[in-house]
């Protein structure tokens, strides 16, 4: 069978499930619209944790990013990996004791502040939008290809898809739907990273292959009988030399920006909304520490392959292009040229494809976002295995897309229709709200999918970094510090997001002709640059929680309640805030 015809079969098999499951576990109540009534098994929720999480960056772009990048792009790895564990010990356990639905709702209550509350739902609608807008690129970059239709046109089908069983489901189908988006993400990430594996190196473990020799099958495969017996990435250093990139296993960008940008990540994943969530949703604090590990697990077998899917990809896509003819040019060329995310430019006028480091003489332009979506065609696999990928790519951008419109909903009818706006209003108003909400928020996330700022895990980076300069400081600083005061809190959210986007903005959009080290602050890029807002925001909260009035008695109490170990005779200590006060 074709590769669309196995597409549409596997897609819609898919599709049908996520939308059994939200038919079958509709949201009856606004408990089960936000937290599943928090009646998810810690296993579950784990797996539903890794599929919110590993996004259409983590699952499309980034093994393109580490690709093209080499080494420098391991900061994603090392970013978003260590993020989750930051998150799993230093929040989650602690959000999840307080027992509130949404970290504005935390912040309000923890702050004394409706004022806190409002400012942190705008934060979180912008950082959640910012993030959206990677996930429809990506389902669109995945429907233009497998499924012959225009990019646009494929958002507005993940639009239709996520309405669908997010506006009906609310977390509890999510949730539910995410265990199953994450079974499908990570046999389709494994299968061809295994099939590769050993058609290069003879051994069937990603991980271990990538750092391994070249198999005498592999060495033909490459069209390269010298490569037999060399390690991997030593025929990739020489590649890359050939075509004047630098070595593969070498960094060039600038090692303070590498730093801030994982970082920036690290605390990002910490601050962002939708992660803190999924915490809420399990019946006791330690099956909120236990699916925080389960998740960490699940989501470690897709990073650890990540680096061996893009050597894979990279080795095959250099030597299957450069030199080469292009009228008898790979199938898998001319189907990603007509998605226009593939460009050939016959600079020299002889009709063979010559791709090099050298702007002048560079004849292909390559999107970074479909290295592993086209991974398995340039290995000549299965087309099954090619269609398992496409799904695997919807299912994890859906996922995690699902999860970031729960949050924008929840912002609306929780924190501001029902928190600030109308206090008494009734659950059914209230869930009427989080359905618009949501209805609204799938409507600009198709329109930011249609308009995208970058690739995707470039976006992405972007909303780890305004997660970073907001949420982060305000809630680390709330559970640990009992002097952080409401005066504090809010100058450094402003700060921090404001900082943030006004720098993402100028070098990405106002001046992006000067985007580059020499005109950086500091030789910080935009990506990195959240860490930067961090640090204006904890600066700020400091000196302005120090010279100003101390929060109340009960308001600093209920910090140090939130830090000692839950009562063995109660299983869970509720800790609720006082009214705002402001």
């Amino acid at each position: 069978m074709s590769i669309t015809l196995w597409t549409w079969i596997i897609v819609g098999i898919t599709f049908a499930v996520y939308i059994g499951i939200a038919i079958y576990a509709r949201a009856a109540s606004t408990g089960d619209f936000y937290v599943a009534e928090k009646s998810v098994h810690p296993i579950a929720n784990g797996m539903a944790t890794g599929a919110d999480w590993m996004s259409a960056a983590s699952f499309i772009s980034m093994a393109g990013l580490i690709s093209f990048m080499g080494r420098d792009g391991s900061m994603y790895l090392m970013g978003w990996t260590g993020g989750y564990v930051l998150l799993a010990m230093l929040l989650a356990p602690y959000l999840r004791k307080y027992g509130k639905f949404t970290v504005p709702q935390f912040i309000g209550d923890r702050y004394y502040s409706q004022s806190a509350r409002v400012i942190s739902l705008l934060c979180a609608i912008f950082v959640s939008f910012t993030y959206v807008a990677g996930q429809m690129r990506g389902v669109g970059v995945v429907f233009s290809r497998f499924l012959n239709v225009p990019i646009n046109t494929g958002v507005v089908i993940g639009m239709c898809i996520v309405f669908f069983y997010a506006v009906l489901g609310g977390m509890k189908g999510i949730t539910y739907t995410q265990v199953a988006q994450y079974c499908v993400l990570i046999c389709a990430y494994m299968v061809p990273a295994i099939f590769i594996s050993v058609q290069l190196t003879g051994n069937p473990i990603p991980m271990l292959g990538f750092g391994g020799s070249i198999s005498a099958g592999g060495a033909e495969i490459l069209g390269d009988p010298a490569a037999q017996g060399k390690y991997l990435l030593d025929v990739l250093d020489g590649l890359h030399k050939d075509l004047g990139f630098a070595a593969y296993t070498d960094g060039v960008r600038p090692k303070i920006d590498v730093f801030f940008i994982v970082v920036a990540l690290m605390v990002g994943t910490a601050g962002l909304p939708h992660v803190i969530i999924r915490f809420f949703t399990v019946p006791k604090i330690r099956d909120a520490r236990s699916s925080a590990g389960w998740a960490l697990f699940f989501i470690a077998i897709l990073y650890t392959t990540a680096p061996a899917v893009a050597v894979f990809a990279r080795t095959n896509f250099i030597k299957t292009v450069h030199n080469v003819e292009y009228a008898k040019a790979p199938s898998w060329v001319k189907n990603w040229e007509k998605t226009g995310l593939i460009k050939f430019e016959d600079k020299n006028g002889d009709g063979i494809m010559q791709y090099t480091k050298d702007k002048a003489t560079n004849e292909l332009d390559v999107d970074r976002d479909i290295m592993v979506l086209a991974n398995p065609e340039i290995a000549k696999l299965p087309n099954w295995v090619i269609a398992l990928v496409a799904a695997g790519g919807l299912a994890a951008a859906l996922s995690t897309a699902a999860g970031l419109l729960l949050v924008i909903s929840a912002a609306v009818s929780h924190d501001l229709m029902k928190g600030v706006i109308m206090p008494n209003l009734s659950e059914k108003a209230e869930l009427m709200w989080a359905r618009g909400g949501a209805a609204g928020a799938v409507v600009i996330a198709g329109l930011f999918g249609i308009y995208p700022p970058g690739f995707v895990a470039q976006v992405v980076a972007f909303a780890f970094g305004l997660a970073a300069a907001s949420f982060f400081p305000a809630i680390i600083m709330g559970v640990f510090n009992k002097r952080a005061n409401v005066y504090g809190a809010m100058t450094g959210m402003i700060v921090g997001i404001v900082f943030t986007a006004a720098y993402i903005i100028y070098f990405k959009f106002v001046n992006p002709s000067i985007n580059n080290p020499q005109h950086w602050w500091f030789g910080i890029s935009p990506e990195g640059i959240g860490t930067l807002g961090m640090i204006l925001n904890f600066v700020c909260m400091y000196v302005i929680s120090k010279f100003t009035k101390e929060p109340p008695q009960e308001i600093q109490e209920l910090v140090e309640s939130l830090r000692y170990p839950v009562e063995r005779t109660t299983g869970e200590t509720k800790a609720a805030g006082p009214s705002a006060a402001h």
